[in-house]
Order: structure tokens, then sequence, then C-alpha cells
């Protein structure tokens, strides 16, 4: 459609220039320079931060019935309730009614290291696993208009095992004082005792040490697998004679295969890794909220490396049409991850349950800023921009646009974790923007060189000729 001419298709191959190997080089020294600084200036005297909340009294009991009165308890029981008294207990107000009083909760200042690698281990594993999601949609979806581009997701999903340690590193030096029902699985409560959690006590057999580490590593291990051999498959057909569609066949059953295990276990990680860290909160959605963050961050790392792999001479054959659809993607899934953000938050806000606004009331009333500025890098920019036909093709709006995107989406995984960890009162500081300064750089290093692997065209796809005059029309 549109295409007067013959195009020519021949395989290219990928040289990562000298000015991007520098480029992603400073971006890790830049990182690890803040990150050491942070660290440096740091109060280590035992408060994890400055913290700006109430110190009144609980009260002994809240509407989910813990057993928590006075008492003289052993040393690691009391420092249980020390650390986590804010997390879950409610006061009744005639303004209101039930809500929750938090306090900053002290923890030791190595915590904030960890609960940034947490972060960013899980936000770059996330976004390889949802490149390896859209790579196996489109052979599920018989698509064709994407084949120019494929060895781009393909070179993103190689780091989902390289996220995934940065994630298992975290865990297992930091997980005590991450997660709450971590430290209290350490005391061995029985019903009655002092300290005693019963909401804990119900999540254990899937909160728990062994579930944290092996069920998870169990999926990635999977995934890794799925990945590799639908990577292997796209080699081979390069190599195959022309017209022999049994690569692309068996491309489309792994991929299937993929999609089935992705679909019903990701949520899985999401709420292992992030959910937990507010133990006593749920959600039904926050597997969906997790993947709409991380998907739409994948497909701008995916249109950022196509527009800089274009800018660089390499794959002539995408044209604007490719840029433009990726642009109604991003737009699509804006909304989309705008839909499950705020109507979930509006839903239990009109509901007005106590056990599922906890988690939005401190995030609000305690992280204003926050919260709103999550909601505007999220969605309004990238929504009134996306808007436009000529931003989706613009060589300067739509790269702002998806950088942007990626930025606000880390620190909406920030978001995630943060308060649930410490409670009210932490700020972004060179410690957290330095940890994904370092990561972003590894991130798009890694990606450039996976991708001087092998040909940058998939020459030999059956749909090859389709994607190449591919034309979004008027």
């Amino acid at each position: 459609m549109g295409h007067g001419q013959k195009i020519e298709v021949k395989q290219e191959t990928f040289s990562m220039p000298a000015k991007a190997k520098s480029f992603t080089m400073a971006l890790m020294v830049i990182g690890l320079v803040l990150a050491g600084i942070g660290i440096a200036t740091m109060d280590k005297s035992g408060a994890s931060h400055d913290a700006h909340a109430t110190t009144e009294q609980h009260m002994d009991a809240d509407n989910h019935g813990h057993a928590e009165g006075e008492h003289h308890a052993e040393e690691s029981k009391v420092a249980h309730e020390a650390a986590h008294e804010g997390e879950h207990h409610n006061v009744e107000t005639e303004a209101f009614g039930p809500r929750i009083e938090y306090h900053a909760q002290d923890k030791p200042w190595t915590t904030h290291i960890w609960s940034n690698l947490l972060v960013a281990g899980y936000y770059f594993m996330m976004v390889s696993l949802c490149a390896l999601f859209w790579y196996a949609i489109q052979y599920a979806a018989n698509a064709g208009w994407s084949v120019v581009i494929k060895r781009i997701p393909e070179a993103i999903y190689t780091f989902i095992p390289i996220g995934f340690v940065v994630v298992l590193i975290a865990l297992l030096l930091g997980k005590d004082n991450i997660y709450h029902w971590a430290h209290y699985e350490h005391l061995g409560l029985n019903p009655g005792d002092a300290g005693y959690d019963r909401v804990l006590a119900g999540k254990s057999g899937f909160l728990n040490t062994g579930m944290l580490f092996v069920f998870p590593t169990v999926l990635v291990i999977l995934w890794v697998f799925l990945g590799s051999k639908l990577r292997k498959l796209s080699l081979s057909e390069d190599s195959a004679p022309k017209g022999d569609v049994s690569y692309f066949k068996k491309s489309i059953r792994f991929s299937a295969g993929f999609l089935v295990t992705f679909g019903f276990l990701i949520s899985i990680l999401a709420w292992l890794f992030i959910m937990s860290v507010d133990a006593h909160w749920y959600s039904t959605i926050f597997g969906v909220y997790n993947f709409a963050t991380s998907w739409v961050s994948a497909i701008a790392f995916i249109s950022l490396i196509l527009m800089y792999v274009k800018s660089q001479g390499y794959l002539s054959i995408a044209n604007k049409e490719h840029q433009h659809d990726l642009g109604k993607f991003m737009f699509a899934f804006t909304v989309f991850w705008a839909y499950i953000w705020l109507f979930q938050y509006l839903l239990i806000w009109y509901a007005h349950i106590p056990e599922e606004m906890m988690y939005y009331q401190i995030r609000y009333e305690n992280y204003k800023p926050f919260f709103l500025g999550n909601f505007i890098l999220n969605f309004a920019l990238p929504f009134l921009f996306l808007l436009m036909r000529s931003a989706k093709r613009n060589k300067w709006v739509f790269p702002a646009i998806a950088s942007l995107m990626i930025v606000g989406h880390y620190f909406d995984v920030w978001f995630m974790v943060m308060p649930g960890v410490f409670g009210p009162g932490v700020h972004i500081g060179l410690l957290d923007i330095g940890v994904f300064v370092f990561f972003l750089g590894l991130f798009v290093f890694w990606i450039l060189n996976q991708l001087q692997k092998r040909g940058l065209v998939a020459i030999n796809h059956p749909y090859l000729e389709e994607s190449v005059y591919h034309d979004t029309g008027v």
C-alpha cells in the first residue's frame, strides 16, 4: 500500500558505535558515583530517613482483629511490633472513618540499597519479560507488520536473567527488612502468643522464604529457556532455504507455550516481589497493573532502540509506519495503565474498605507529590502528545515522550516499594537516581551488544515482504 517502488532487502550487521559505548559506560560510571555519594551521605545512625510522621500511640486493636494488646514479650517480638506497628492499625475518626496512622519505620541504612536493587532488578527484568511477550504475541497473532524490527525485542529479552540475579541479590541480603512477613516468619508465633498476626499467619502458605526464592526461579528458568529456543529458531531461519516455514511454525508453537505460562503466572512475581511489601494489603488486579507498567515501558524501549539504530544508518527498511504503530501501542497502553492505576484507586476510595484503602492512603496522604506526579508523567503528558499523529512520527517528540515514560514507570515501581518498606517520609535521593542511571546504562549497553551478535534483518521470515511494505494509511 502506498509504495510505488521496489525496496531492496538485504542482511545488515550492526556494529555498536564508539559514541554509544562511551555514552552507556558514562551512564554506568555516573550512576555508580551518584549512588556512592548517596550512600556516603546517608544517615547511618539507625533511622532510615527523616520522618515527618505522627508519634501518637495506636489503638490496641484494628479492624482486622489483631491481638496486640499490652504485654511484656521477648525482645524479638517487641522488635517486630516496634518495627511494623504502623503498618496495619486503623483509627476511627469522624472525618474519614476507619483509617491508619502510619509511623516511619526505622530500618538499617543498608535497606535503602537492597530496596533500590529490588526496584531496578525487578523493573528491568519485567521490561525484558514483556519484550519477550511482545515478540511471542507477534507470532501468536500471525502479525506481519513487525517483522523488520523483531531483532530488537530479541535482544532486549536476553536481559531477563541479569535482572533476576539482581533481584535475588537484593532478597538474599535484605529480605528481612524489606518484607514485614519475612521478619515475622522467623518469630514462629502461635495463636495466643503476644505479637501473633493472624493476617500474616493466614498468608504464610504463600508468603514464605521457600516460595519467595523457589517459585520465581522455576518460572524465570522456564521463560529463559523458551526465549532462548525462540532466539535459536530465529537464527536458524536466517540460514534456511527460501520458502522453508518449518522454523516459523515452531516459533508459533513455542510462542504460544510462553504466552500461556506468562499470562497465568506473571502475577505471582508481582505478588511475591512487590505486593508483599505491603503484606496486610492485597489487590486482585495488582499483577495486571505491574504488567501494564512493564509492557508500556518495553514498547518505549523498542521504539527508542529502533530510532537509534535507524539514525546510525541501519534498518532502512523500517519506516515511519512502523514507528507510528509503536506510537499507537504506547498510546493505547498508556490509557490501559491509567485505567488500571486510577480507577482501581477510585473504586477503593468510593467503597471505603479499610483493608483495601491502606495501600493508597499512605501513598496519597504522605507522598502526594509522587502520587500526582505518577499520574502526570505516566498518563497526562504521554496521552496529550501521543494523541497527535505528527508526534508519533516526529524524530524529537516521539523519543522524548518514550524516554519520559521509561523514567516515569521506573519510579512507578519505586513508588510501589518504598512507602511499604519505610513508611512515611522517604524522598528520592542520589542513591535512588544513581541506581537507576547505572542500570539504564547497563541495560542499553547489553541490548546494543546483543544486536551485534546476529543480522538485524529476519531475512527468511515468511512475512518479511509484508512488513517492508507496511503502511498505516492516512
